[in-house]
């Protein structure tokens, strides 16, 4: 069985976001390792840029004051994780999402979290959430691939990354972990062809090549 692939994930500051706004992709070079064997999740990356059109609402605005607050707290939550004090950072981030429930950034940033305190499914759960709420954010879908990735659920890492791309068509991220899931996946078939008949010739070699090639970017 072919090697998953190392699917990268980009990372931006939430901190300097505008709480109220939805600012633009961004996507950054990795500051961190992603996953091993998955595409690149966006470990911190803003929204996609426009408006959110769905999601919890809010009965008002808040003052400059209130949004000071929130992107302090974000910030707080991003330090406690670079420490790995995770239950910490989660607790905070549950805070920020209950006094802010159509800010995505406070619920970006605990999936990101608990994937990174290997609590995957939970991690999967809450980038499902999202996707749900915020329907216009490419940067779960991706990250929901980095995650079935490590799974090895290459078929679902597939899907996610389609629909980050037809949300967001210049997310170059995304379009490279596509790649690198197109070829594990290519990887899967030669090595099936190769064990099913022991004569090809063509399908050890071609395996060898991908291999090769997505050995490089790892």
């Amino acid at each position: 069985m072919p090697n998953v692939p190392m699917l990268r994930r980009p990372l931006a500051a939430l901190a300097a976001l505008a709480v109220l706004a939805v600012l633009g992709l961004a996507p950054a070079s990795r500051a961190q390792p992603a996953p091993a064997a998955a595409p690149a999740a966006d470990a911190a990356t803003a929204p996609a840029s426009g408006a959110a059109k769905a999601g919890p609402q809010e009965p008002f605005e808040i003052s400059e004051a209130q949004r000071k607050a929130y992107a302090q707290g974000i910030a707080e939550a991003r330090a406690l994780l670079a420490q790995k004090k995770y239950d910490d950072a989660i607790a905070k981030l549950d805070q920020l999402a209950r006094e802010r429930p159509r800010e995505p950034q406070a619920r970006f940033l605990k999936a990101v979290a608990l994937a990174d305190h290997d609590k995957i499914d939970d991690a999967i759960a809450a980038y499902r959430g999202m996707t749900a709420d915020f329907p216009e954010m490419p940067e779960p879908h991706n990250n929901l691939a980095v995650l079935y990735s490590r799974k090895g659920e290459l078929s679902l890492a597939r899907d996610e990354l389609m629909i980050a791309l037809q949300t967001a068509p210049d997310y170059g991220v995304a379009r490279e972990n596509l790649g690198d899931v197109y070829a594990a996946l290519a990887a899967e078939q030669y090595d099936k062809a190769a064990t099913l008949d022991k004569r090809n010739r063509s399908a050890p070699a071609k395996l060898k090549l991908v291999r090769e090639a997505t050995a490089v970017a790892q």
